[in-house]
């Protein structure tokens, strides 16, 4: 175990780290709303599906969820195509775990830590897969609750019903992204332990751009 903390070390202060942002993330969206892009698309979504049906628009509902599903479809297919790649790299491990260990300066080199390695890899890849196919799910289901004709005496219940679905089906999606952008750091890894803090560092720097949203007027005024 020794011989494996400074891998196993840098492998929990990255995931740490993430979790700190995720926290962080969360309570500036609570304290300022309007700076978070997920919370500007959750109040987009809201809007769209209230103009969607109430003004009876099925093509245009018809024509975007498909293209929702088909991108988080893509996703999750992509995702299968590198779980297999990552089971294929792994029967090679004690021949390419030398080769992939040449920059490694504190870790381990051990066939043992690089099987480990892929392992996380392959539960982050698992993890997105299972994420875009239960966007895709859900996404199939808001096909049809969105065409459901309005009653004027609970319209706004269904039209929360709905909401609540597309909503939860973005947030599996974005949250199988996540999943996609934590590979970068663990495709590191095999480099070594210095090289996946470095990515993971890169990588919440991105994360907090991204996560951001545009600049208001005010801002851009001042």
């Amino acid at each position: 175990m020794t011989l494996h903390a400074t891998d196993l070390l840098t492998f929990g202060g990255s995931a740490c780290l993430v979790l700190a942002y995720q926290i962080y993330l969360g309570w500036r969206t609570r304290t300022d709303p309007a700076s978070s892009a997920q919370d500007i698309m959750l109040a987009a979504r809201a809007a769209w599906v209230a103009s969607v049906m109430r003004e009876r628009r099925d093509i245009l509902a018809v024509q975007t969820l498909r293209n929702s599903t088909m991108s988080a479809s893509f996703m999750a297919s992509t995702a299968v195509l590198l779980i297999i790649g990552v089971l294929t790299l792994s029967a090679q491990g004690d021949k390419l775990s030398g080769t992939w260990h040449a920059l490694n300066f504190l870790g381990q080199t051990s066939t043992e830590m690089w099987m480990f390695k892929l392992l996380m890899m392959l539960f982050d890849l698992l993890f997105a897969f299972f994420s875009f196919a239960m966007a895709v799910r859900i996404f199939h289901h808001i096909g049809y609750l969105i065409n459901v004709p309005l009653d004027k005496a609970v319209e706004a219940t269904q039209i929360r019903q709905v909401v609540a679905h597309i909503n939860r089906a973005g947030t599996y999606y974005r949250i199988g992204m996540r999943a996609y952008y934590f590979t970068v750091p663990l495709l590191f890894w095999l480099f070594g332990p210095t090289w996946m803090l470095g990515a993971t560092l890169a990588m919440l720097y991105f994360m907090f751009h991204l996560d951001r949203a545009p600049k208001r007027d005010t801002d851009l005024m001042g």
